[in-house]
């Protein structure tokens, strides 16, 4: 498939998903140093001008990483940005982007052609995340470099499509950079995604149970305790259906097996949803293959290793 230069020559075909509230600088640049793209979402800076603050910190102490290791570049990092309607800070946080040319922007929830155009005005590639074959069309006409597939079982907002649906049909028409989203956390799902026509495996839920994120030990210990069985979707909140840990839920006080259904059209990115819901914990399906809390780092290691023996598994079957 046809990837732009920036993400051809990963170590290893991963990016980091951004971790709503949970990804900070620290664990950007450890995923970056480790070989993957390191990813997190603008509005995890609050107030909003920490945003800048955290762009000087990973932008500076990845350049001198690569001073200093020139054999062991450190791959590139991604900002998500949620342009919603509901997200009041989207231009603001556009205008820090361009300021640091974030080399990678991650979109969510709308197509924006005029965010696609910024990014590609200061040089950066557009990712746009989606659900289904129709979305993904809409995001390509609107300018976006590549899509993520976020297939059935992934943290966060996830669809509902088989990933083996969803890539298939995306690939009948668009050969360009596509990731995979959806239950991914080991190094056999990387290569199965590459299998499957995508280009990259888009792994989120398993960064939660690392020592650089800023998920609480509970959280974390939860994501290690769980397994697919344990994963509850529902829309309730935030207005966009997503998946989520039954303990969180249940430590709430509410029943996760009789959720109320949200309004979809009342969903708020502005900050509000954060607070109210921020003991209520997302995670995707595939945490069955996250046993121990480990640094960013040691985690991308065992991918590494993973991904190599299933290679060799079928080169020799």
């Amino acid at each position: 498939m046809a990837l732009p230069p920036i993400l051809k020559n990963l170590p290893l075909p991963v990016i980091g998903s951004p971790l709503f509230i949970i990804s900070n600088p620290r664990l950007v640049i450890e995923q970056c140093k480790a070989g993957i793209v390191g990813a997190m979402p603008a509005l995890n800076a609050r107030p909003a001008e920490q945003l800048d603050e955290w762009l000087a910190e990973i932008t500076e102490t990845l350049a001198a990483w690569n001073r200093d290791h020139p054999d062991q570049p450190a791959a590139p990092f991604a900002i998500n940005q949620i342009v919603h309607k509901s997200n009041e800070r989207l231009e603001h946080d556009m205008q820090v982007c361009a300021k640091y040319k974030v080399p990678i922007v991650i979109t969510s929830l709308g197509a924006r052609e005029d965010v696609n155009q910024a990014v590609h005005g200061w040089g950066g590639i557009v990712l746009h995340d989606i659900i289904n074959n129709k979305f993904a069309r809409k995001a390509i006409e609107k300018g976006a470099d590549g899509l993520i597939a976020v297939a059935a079982g992934a943290g966060g907002h996830a669809g509902v499509k088989s990933p083996f649906a969803l890539v298939q049909e995306i690939r009948e028409w668009f050969d360009g950079p596509l990731a995979l989203s959806g239950s991914m956390a080991t190094g056999d799902a990387i290569l199965a995604a590459q299998a499957m026509g995508a280009d990259l495996a888009y792994i989120g839920s398993a960064f939660i149970a690392t020592e650089e994120a800023r998920a609480s030990d509970a959280y974390k210990h939860m994501i290690v305790a769980s397994n697919s069985d344990d994963i509850v979707y529902s829309n309730l909140f935030t207005g966009v259906h997503g998946n989520y840990l039954r303990g969180s839920i249940v430590a709430a006080g509410m029943d996760p097996d009789n959720l109320p259904e949200s309004d979809p059209s009342a969903m708020n990115f502005g900050g509000s949803a954060a607070k109210a819901w921020k003991e209520i914990w997302g995670s995707g399906q595939g945490i069955g293959a996250v046993r121990e809390v480990l640094p960013a780092g040691q985690l991308v290691a065992r991918l590494k290793r993973e991904y190599q023996a299933a290679r060799q598994r079928l080169a020799l079957a």
